[in-house]
């Protein structure tokens, strides 16, 4: 059943605007476009609106599904901080994880990611002192990469005649980093493989080891979280409820368990949408965060997407890396179970992240290449006031798709045994990463629960189960029809696969998408 987000809205057959997913890119576009007076709709398949910002709760607890920790949003004057304000009118806020935001595990040696530049710089060299000059020209690189990152971005938002002209000129300084790949750029800085798996630790943030990522993906995420972690207060479906009031403001409605079926286009022109219930709505404008393959394969008419080329588009870039997520229930408090805010990142003291992920690849019995131990409860303030006594720990790892698409025609909820064997297996295993740092948890468990990438699938739609869309490779950034205009009149695109993976890339991909729409500079407009 169509439902509002909300409360059971009016809802009218033309818009100003359509608005396809509700994830962070379709929320900030919404709000962008309603705060200019435009009446959005915006429809989310999922019976809970927020993409990857969505919570679940089962059991007496709440987990967050995808928003473990936000860089940059404690400098007020920051441009994701001013964003987030802007599309929440002030309403979202945040709470510091504290001095040490990651700390990197590998074997029993461990490294310690502390918040601010310069204690970072020093950090690293306490850990690595005879390699100094590489980690001061690594933390060098990564601000001119970010540099060079804002007019690469403003370049998709130009009107195509302009994209001619200036395009190239505007990509070219951001291309040289994106066109190496994270190790070739360490690599020619020191020769200390530990220095070079420390510094590319975070690789999971956006799904690509070293030798496969571009340097320019690692930068982006490297530099977001120097000035330390934070969390949304009261959780991250905090998002969704501070941005739903900007929308409703100029009359828009998020609504949910409302998919779409096709995207009505006549006569190369985007009109409306198709719902599957056989209802349709029209607007002017239709924006799809939905990811390209969902998009061009799903949602546009074949003869469409033949026409213009989309399928073939599509063989340029490949789905990103997929996972697993143990959720953890404990029937005590963060306190009381001495929970840290600091996000463990556990990886094999053998081999470099490549070869992990490679050896893993080829026989699941083999070590988890990375597991990521996030605290939520700890790092909310409201948690105590919401769930007394109670606290939780997320765990994730790496899982292909193929790995349990032998159950992907079993339905949510329903897909046999040996499919919950394979479940418990993975969740021990990962149990086992999470007690050998934390001993004292192993007796406190009260519930736990596996999602995979069949989950994945399921509630966000991606068909491979995907987390960050498709793969920040350096090809990738070579591809023009990754931008928000689409070939078909009146159809554009947001979302991470536009700019880059994860929330932060989604909500500047939202400001570019409606700049695009507009041809409104809100970069201007927003980061005064």
């Amino acid at each position: 059943m169509i439902q509002s987000y909300k409360q059971r809205p009016k809802l009218e057959d033309k818009y100003d605007a359509i608005i396809i997913g509700s994830g962070m890119g379709s929320l900030t576009v919404a709000a962008i476009l309603a705060k200019e007076g435009k009446k959005i709709l915006v429809l989310e398949r999922h019976y809970t609106a927020g993409g990857f910002t969505h919570i679940f709760k089962r059991k007496g607890y709440e987990w967050d599904v995808g928003i473990h920790y936000i860089g940059g949003v404690q400098q007020e004057n920051s441009p994701i901080r001013k964003l987030f304000d802007y599309v929440s009118d002030g309403k979202l806020t945040w709470a510091d994880m504290g001095e040490v935001y990651d700390r990197i595990i590998i074997g029993n040696r461990s490294y310690d990611f502390v918040k601010g530049v310069e204690n970072f710089r020093n950090k690293m060299v306490s850990y690595f002192p005879n390699e100094e000059k590489a980690i001061d020209t690594y933390i060098d690189l990564v601000f001119k990469a970010n540099k060079a990152m804002g007019a690469f971005y403003k370049e998709k938002a130009l009107p195509n005649l302009l994209r001619f002209f200036i395009g190239g000129f505007l990509k070219r300084p951001y291309l040289k980093f994106a066109d190496q790949t994270t190790y070739e750029v360490l690599s020619k800085l020191t020769k200390n493989d530990e220095l070079i798996k420390v510094l590319s630790a975070q690789y999971g943030d956006y799904g690509l080891p070293p030798k496969q990522s571009s340097f320019a993906m690692h930068a982006s995420v490297a530099r977001h979280y120097f000035g330390g972690g934070n969390f949304p207060i009261g959780g991250s479906s905090k998002i969704v409820d501070t941005i739903d009031p900007v929308i409703e403001a100029s009359l828009g409605t998020i609504l949910t368990n409302a998919a779409v079926e096709e995207i009505i286009i006549e006569n190369d022109r985007a009109k409306g949408v198709k719902m599957f219930d056989g209802k349709e709505f029209y607007a002017d404008t239709i924006v799809s965060g939905a990811g390209v393959f969902n998009t061009f394969e799903r949602l546009i008419p074949d003869h469409i997407s033949k026409k213009y080329g989309l399928l073939d588009q599509l063989k340029k870039v490949t789905p990103s890396v997929s996972h697993a997520c143990l959720y953890m229930g404990f029937k005590s408090s963060p306190k009381a179970l001495k929970l840290p805010k600091t996000n463990f990142w556990i990886y094999p003291e053998d081999g470099d992240h490549d070869t992990c992920v490679d050896r893993y690849l080829k026989d699941e019995t083999a070590p988890f290449p990375v597991v990521y131990v996030s605290f939520p409860s700890a790092k909310d303030p409201d948690w105590p006031n919401r769930y007394p006594g109670r606290s939780t720990i997320d765990i994730i790892t790496l899982v292909p798709y193929e790995t349990v698409s032998q159950w992907k025609d079993t339905r949510w909820m329903k897909r046999g045994e040996d499919y919950e064997a394979w479940k418990e297996k993975i969740s021990r295993r990962l149990m086992s990463e999470l007690f050998k740092q934390l001993p004292h948890l192993k007796e406190e468990v009260d519930h736990y629960e596996l999602s995979t990438p069949l989950s994945t699938e399921h509630f966000v739609n991606y068909k491979k189960g995907e987390i960050y869309g498709i793969d920040h490779t350096p090809d990738r950034f070579r591809q023009k029809f990754l931008q928000p205009r689409t070939p078909i009149k009146g159809l554009y695109l947001t979302g991470q696969d536009i700019v880059t993976a994860g929330v932060g890339g989604a909500l500047f991909a939202g400001v570019v998408t409606a700049s695009a729409a507009t041809g409104i500079n809100f970069k201007n407009k927003i980061f005064v």
